[in-house]
């Protein structure tokens, strides 16, 4: 829908009709992060021929910003697949967090031209056009509808798709499993559901794998007085507590055989037989299940009952992992920050980048868990690179670098005492004149000057103040 001479601007995402993601074969870049997110599509759509993104306004992408190059990078199909082409750029092009020369993209890899961050999508690409980084949402170009607001999920393309699911089968009784790893919100899945769902009842919750097989059963089931030693009273059970609402199955997958049987008669029957009770007990629930398991493994393996399975899974919502949608990066980070009250705060640049590159092994919480970490270690209303938990700040290490770097060798039986911390990092400063020719080079552009480095500018700068160089004779 546009060529490298067209130029794909904000603007052009009013002229995007609405197309099935599911239909939709376009592969393209979806923007991760930008200065400039104002200003940019939220996707490019990769064009038949040559894609192209540069500073000059007559590329396929035009990103006015410094750190980009008058024409800095093309997209091209080759017969294996389609690549990204650094075009001699001063500040290259990253993929991944290495500098390419050429690079047959694969899905969700990550490209930094300048200091724009992509996510590669291999597909379905139109999608993303309709959602700001902001939040806000080009009507003409969205791809689903629906009526759901107020919703606890936060993100743009993939989450709406997912709002538009749940929306059509909330309200009906079919049994729902919530896919997903850690971290993903899948209870918060099963919450909208029930929300959605209108049901009078409660939400009832329980996660299966956290209680003995013993103790699951009366928690669920419930028992009657003298069923077994302890039990002086009778007891509900929190699936006739869930009566009229939700009953939310945690982790289904670590539910014991015995236990899952008599999940499979309430579901069946419509009724539960408390522990040590003759005549059951009709109920109305609605079941939600949540797993990381893959369940139809389990059921090979015989631990999991396949007719529980088929009955339980009516309906699946596979939750994306975070990795996979960098893109509610940015989106993410400010609603976590306005809801601690700190919506004056403001992410830098270096920031968003070690967010873009960082793998996420526990999704979504792990990302609030660091919002909340910066805002705690932050004196002010910016948030730095330092303020991330280390393991987030290392995904930096090495970028920019024209390779991985390289194993670190193991130590000498006999190691030399280590250095002092003045001294280590006193030795890994370039030396004086090499930093003079990168500022010369790069007529005083720290961040440039960082990228060559594969360091931060913070760390350009007190090197500047080490030799005493004046950074303003190298800007013109």
């Amino acid at each position: 829908m546009t060529s490298d001479r067209q130029g794909w601007t904000t603007a052009s995402v009013e002229a995007v009709p609405r197309i099935d993601a599911d239909l939709d074969p376009t592969p393209g870049l979806v923007l991760v992060y930008s200065r400039l997110h104002e200003h940019l599509p939220s996707a490019l759509p990769f064009a038949a021929g040559v894609t192209t993104l540069g500073r000059e306004a007559d590329n396929s992408l035009s990103i006015p910003e410094a750190a980009v190059s008058r024409y800095h990078a093309q997209i091209e199909k080759r017969a294996d697949g389609w690549w990204v082409v650094d075009k001699g750029s001063t500040n290259g092009t990253v993929v991944n967090g290495v500098r390419v020369q050429a690079h047959r993209l694969e899905d969700h890899d990550v490209v930094r031209i300048g200091d724009t961050i992509f996510r590669h999508a291999a597909r379905s690409v139109y999608a993303y056009s309709a959602y700001r980084l902001d939040g806000t949402i080009v009507e003409t170009a969205r791809p689903v509808h629906h009526g759901v607001s107020g919703s606890p999920l936060v993100g743009g393309a993939q989450v709406d798709a997912l709002l538009e699911r749940i929306e059509k089968v909330a309200r009906t009784l079919l049994s729902v499993v919530v896919t997903g790893e850690s971290g993903t919100g899948k209870e918060l899945v099963a919450r909208e559901v029930h929300r959605l769902s209108q049901r009078g009842g409660p939400f009832q919750a329980i996660n299966c794998a956290a209680l003995p097989a013993n103790l699951l059963e009366s928690e669920l089931f419930g028992y009657r007085k003298g069923a077994f030693t302890g039990a002086t009273s009778d007891k509900v059970g929190l699936v006739r507590a869930a009566d009229g609402g939700t009953l939310f199955l945690d982790e289904i997958g670590d539910m014991p055989l015995e236990a899952q049987a008599k999940l499979l008669r309430v579901l069946q029957e419509k009724e539960v037989l408390p522990i040590g009770a003759t005549v059951p007990t009709p109920v109305d629930v609605r079941v939600v299940c949540a797993t990381h398991r893959d369940l139809d493994e389990y059921v090979a393996e015989g631990r999991f009952r396949g007719d529980l399975l088929a009955r339980l899974r009516e309906f699946l919502v596979q939750l994306p992992p975070l990795r996979a949608r960098r893109e509610d990066l940015f989106r993410l980070t400010r609603h976590f920050l306005e809801r601690a009250g700190r919506s004056d705060a403001r992410p830098t640049f270096p920031y968003m980048l070690a967010l873009a590159h960082y793998d996420w092994p526990y999704n979504v919480r792990e990302l609030e868990s660091a919002v909340k970490l910066s805002l705690a270690l932050c004196d002010g209303p910016e948030l730095d690179l330092p303020h991330l938990p280390a393991q987030i700040q290392a995904a930096l290490e090495g970028h920019g670098n024209t390779a991985p770097p390289p194993p670190r060798p193991a130590p000498a039986p006999q190691a030399a005492p280590a250095a002092s911390p003045a001294k280590k990092s006193r030795s890994k400063a370039p030396p004086e004149a090499v930093l003079r020719e990168l500022l010369e080079r790069h007529q005083g552009n720290i961040a440039a000057v960082g990228r060559e480095l594969g360091k931060e500018r913070m760390q350009v700068h007190r090197w500047l103040k080490r030799y005493d160089i004046d950074v303003e004779h190298y800007r013109s």
